[in-house]
């Protein structure tokens, strides 16, 4: 049977019903990052009613990945992954405007995930011979996010779940992410975070006029305002390939909202740093450090620097199989040629997968131009929205990509 024989065999199964079902499905149910375990029994389940072999990979009682496996000949394996968490954990559930479906993570990343279930659902329906397994990867924890201060357990996001999954049992010979963005990629940024202390002198708002004063605060304002500047600058100096790295302050931590009365003997900022293969964490760090010495010396405090996360970035080389075969099934469904979007700065699991060995392409939906109401969606509504019509592109993309890699040339 020629490939595009086997495509049709699959999209036949792959219906507006099916997608629909699994769109809701997975948005219906809560998964910030930490507390993913009640929606991966929920995909284990639906995968074993299709005659997968499906595994719950349990982290801790919150906490799991979901894996399906069908099983093919003895050739290269490929792994079709998406990650299951959100940043927050709002209840907000599917509701369907046509082909349009909001709830919490519908277009990013539970959008996505719906689509490698449906993928590997139709695959499995279509009874077509593979020349090697093809696993779907679940993924808990894939958000940027530390646990929240009073969870029971630390290590819950930047990844945790593509890595127990690859290093307990699923490690293939290619990889394929699916996460926001019509186009295929081969590489993206990592990332570092940094904390800078600002120190400044505890008092007593009634004693100002009386004491020595600095306010913490109020320098701390100075110096989050030059990293801002200076962040714009390393983005452009560090720009390679297709990624541009950004970096920002997204925190500012010091005094007590109960004690206006006083201020605070330091406050800390919090930095997200970007990073690209050409780079690495605690050279950025230093990178930092070098830029606030500079700031120290000019405001006359001392600033310290600490590194509290890093994510190296990755990179697969466009020659690879994995990749080629995406850009290939690509461009048939976009009926197009592929060219890279350039000036990219987001980080995913691909990271994970890469730095673990694994050959790794990511393709994804394009962003929903408007929601119901026909306004155009901000970031977060635009992580709630996906297009049913854009899910069975991402579909098709994902079978036909798995298709190729077995029809490799010296292969069956």
């Amino acid at each position: 049977m020629d490939i595009e024989r086997k495509v049709d065999a699959v999209l036949g199964h792959v219906t507006r019903e099916r997608l629909l079902s699994a769109v809701t499905g997975v948005v219906d149910i809560a998964s910030p990052t930490g507390g993913e375990g009640e929606l991966a029994r929920w995909l284990v389940e639906r995968m074993d009613a299709a005659g997968l072999r499906a595994v719950e990979q349990r982290i801790d009682d919150e906490q799991s990945n979901a894996v399906g496996v069908l099983a093919g000949g003895n050739g290269p394996s490929v792994l079709l992954y998406a990650p299951i968490d959100t940043f927050t954990d709002d209840d907000a559930g599917a509701t369907v405007h046509g082909d349009l479906v909001e709830g919490l993570g519908a277009g990013n990343p539970k959008g996505h995930a719906a689509c490698v279930l449906v993928a590997l659902e139709a695959l499995a329906a279509s009874g077509i011979e593979l020349g090697g397994d093809v696993v779907a990867g679940f993924g808990a924890g894939g958000m940027p996010a530390f646990a929240p201060d009073d969870a029971a357990r630390a290590n819950t996001g930047h990844g945790v779940g593509a890595t127990f999954l690859l290093e307990r049992g699923f490690t293939t010979d290619h990889a394929v992410i699916a996460k926001p963005g019509w186009n295929v990629s081969h590489e993206e940024v990592g990332l570092v975070w940094l904390d800078v202390v600002v120190p400044g002198i505890h008092t007593y708002v009634g004693s100002r006029h009386r004491l020595p004063y600095r306010n913490a605060v109020a320098l701390a304002g100075e110096v989050a305002l030059r990293l801002e500047a200076w962040l714009e600058d390393y983005a452009e100096r560090h720009e390679t390939g297709t990624m541009r790295p950004q970096g920002i302050v997204s925190s500012v931590r010091g005094g007590l909202d109960h004690l206006a009365a006083a201020t605070a003997a330091s406050v800390r900022l919090r930095l997200d740093v970007r990073i690209t293969p050409e780079q690495t964490p605690p050279s950025v760090t230093r990178e930092v450090r070098a830029f606030l010495d500079e700031v120290g010396r000019e405001l006359d405090v001392e600033l310290t620097v600490t590194q509290i996360a890093a994510v190296p970035a990755s990179h697969t080389a466009p020659s690879s199989e994995v990749v080629r075969a995406a850009v290939a099934a690509w461009e048939t469904v976009a009926g197009e040629s592929h060219t890279p979007i350039t000036g990219n700065s987001g980080a995913t699991d691909a990271n994970i997968l890469r730095l673990r060995g694994v050959p790794t392409a990511r393709v994804g939906m394009p962003k929903v131009p408007a929601g119901p109401d026909g306004v155009p969606p901000d970031f977060t509504r635009g992580m709630n929205l996906v297009d049913l019509v854009e899910a069975r592109r991402l579909v098709e993309i994902l079978v036909r990509t798995v298709l190729l890699l077995q029809h490799a040339p010296g292969r069956d």
